[in-house]
């Protein structure tokens, strides 16, 4: 399969060149596992012009990569070393939402069941973790880019310009994730996505390596219920309301 021209290793990745608007933020967007962060991030980064990155689809390319190597969770050395060979791809307009192997486009089979029943393992390897931090700063140095996972805010980019946590049921997300999959809501499919992703929820608020919580200066959007332009607003206007405040510091006290 031919390579797509918009690829980007985070390995190896360029700083971008500085914004020259200064109100352009770093956003950190966590919550627990299909809560909502990837579409909702990347469709409130496109409104207000920012880039985007889901840092879990690293941690679920490894996770899918160490499945098909069989590589174990708990040889830390052997799934590190599977980091390097994860690439992500990006969509033309910001949004690094495709995952490549070995120049193959993966961003499919990355999110199927067995790497939602093995990404918390894999996930928690302090190793792997410790080797994907700085590629995640990197990307962000530049600001203008909302930036997901579940540790975004407390551990990747502690010192983000607005931190935000959606939050929802564990029933709610798990009914959103049969949805998006085509799955009968009471079939045993669904069901099968209920307990992994309250099993998750457990590993990853549990886990000795940045557990999954808000961050303290964190602003908590609740999204049970909302229709998904309702929770897109909310983090829109969060960050517009950011970007303001921002404008307003930075103003010449004469001009005001």
């Amino acid at each position: 399969m031919a390579r797509p021209s918009a690829i980007l290793n985070p390995m190896d990745a360029p700083v971008p060149s500085a914004s020259p608007d200064p109100t352009r933020l770093v956003v950190a967007l966590d919550g627990p596992g299909s809560s909502g962060k990837s579409s909702v991030g990347a469709a409130a980064a496109l409104r207000v012009g920012y880039r985007f990155c889901d840092t879990g689809l690293l941690y679920r390319a490894v996770t899918w990569l160490s499945l098909v190597r069989g590589v174990p969770s708990t040889d830390p050395e052997a799934v590190r070393a599977l980091a390097t060979e994860v690439e992500l791809a990006a969509d033309g307009v910001g949004r690094l939402s495709r995952v490549l192997v070995d120049g193959v486009d993966r961003t499919a089979e990355v999110h199927t069941p067995p790497v939602d029943a093995a990404v918390s393992a894999v996930s928690a390897v302090p190793e792997l973790r410790a080797a994907l931090l700085e590629r995640q700063r990197v990307l962000a140095a530049a600001g203008g880019i909302v930036m997901a996972g579940r540790d975004i805010g407390t551990v990747v980019l502690p010192d983000a310009d607005l931190k935000l946590f959606l939050d929802a049921s564990v029933e709610e997300r798990s009914r959103r994730r049969a949805e998006e999959r085509g799955l009968d809501p009471a079939g045993r499919e669904a069901e099968a996505i209920l307990a992994a992703l309250r099993l998750r929820d457990r590993l990853d608020s549990t886990r000795a390596v940045a557990p999954l919580h808000p961050a303290r200066d964190a602003r908590i959007i609740a999204t049970d219920g909302n229709r998904f332009v309702d929770t897109v607003d909310a983090v829109v206007g969060a960050i517009l309301d950011a970007q303001a405040r921002r404008a307003a510091e930075a103003e010449p006290t004469g001009t005001r």
